[in-house]
């Protein structure tokens, strides 16, 4: 596989993330360079281990999600059922910033979702998924619980500039102090809403919920250090809490607000064998293609049926935007 340019694929396959996973030329961050200065009464921002390995269980909110907002401290509040409120699902991440390739690429990254699929595209998502990312490049695979009518190959080239986030990726965020209070100041919150039409954030935090008119990016961090479950003898650290983020917000998915909570995570290094080799695994050789995945997975299937949207259906916010 040779390192391709990021000029020579459309633009919609490079994705604004704010300088979490690329350069911040690429969003409209509120500061040029995508970060957020601190205030003197903030906490000190938290800092991922070199390398490591997480479970995580995903609740996808679909009811209720504006009274009762994330941070959640596990599931969510007693006052929404699951079922009816939310849905559960499983996951694992892994993560090596040591990692180099072939071609000196720098950082790995593999996010696993068991039977479901992340949910921020307009299909279906009822599906084994990862997302691996191998220096600039990103990946989406899927596996053999795949439905048939998923346009999708086995591996497609999702980005070819969206990196794993830096050890240092929460300088990204604004700190929330509202975020941090919703568990009592266990956690250190950060997140902010984007514009979904393309300007600077619209609002640091997650309340008041902005469904609608931005999409909501936030991380936490537990606010206290803990020893590592794997290294015995590494200093004590801040752990990673939870992920919450905005889903796609209509059917198939119904995913307006989504939240990976931690269940495990330690200074485990991944095993390349389970993780970033499945890139040359599932590629069995052949060219990998690039995919638009947030218009219907590609011309060929892409319709108003495989997204389940008419032309009279409010135009879902895009998580690709418009950059300057």
């Amino acid at each position: 596989m040779s390192e391709d340019e990021p000029h020579q694929f459309p633009e919609e396959y490079i994705h604004p993330t704010y300088g979490v996973h690329n350069a911040p030329k690429y969003s409209p961050c509120k500061h040029h360079d995508c970060l957020y200065p601190r205030q003197p009464w903030e906490p000190s921002d938290p800092l991922y281990p070199e390398y490591w390995s997480a479970k995580w269980t995903m609740y996808i909110v679909s009811n209720n999600y504006a009274k009762y907002p994330p941070p959640y401290d596990g599931r969510p509040p007693e006052e929404l059922e699951e079922g009816k409120d939310y849905t559960v699902s499983y996951g694992e991440t892994f993560y090596d910033s040591t990692w180099r390739g072939p071609n000196g690429e720098e950082g790995a990254m593999m996010e696993m979702y068991k039977k479901v699929s992340l949910p921020i595209f307009p299909t279906e998502n009822k599906y084994s998924s990862a997302f691996i990312s191998l220096g600039n490049k990103a990946y989406y695979l899927t596996f053999d619980d795949k439905p048939k009518d998923i346009d999708l190959p086995p591996i497609c080239l999702m980005s070819p500039v969206n990196h794993p986030p830096k050890r240092d990726f929460i300088k990204h965020l604004p700190y929330s102090a509202g975020d941090s209070a919703r568990l009592g100041g266990r956690i250190q919150g950060y997140s902010f809403w984007a514009d979904t039409k393309g300007g600077p954030p619209i609002q640091t935090g997650v309340y008041p919920d902005r469904t609608g008119e931005g999409i909501l990016f936030g991380y936490a961090f537990k606010s206290y250090v803990e020893p590592d479950a794997h290294d015995k003898s590494a200093p004590a650290y801040r752990h990673p809490h939870s992920f919450y983020f905005a889903g796609f917000p209509f059917p198939p998915v119904n995913a307006p607000i989504v939240s990976q909570n931690y269940t495990e995570f330690s200074m485990k290094k991944p095993d390349p064998a389970e993780t970033w080799d499945l890139v040359k695994k599932h590629a069995d050789g052949k060219i990998i293609p690039p995919r638009f995945l947030f218009d219907g997975f590609g011309k060929k299937k892409r319709s108003n049926k495989s997204a389940n949207l008419t032309a009279s259906s409010p135009k879902p916010p895009m998580w690709t935007g418009k950059r300057k």
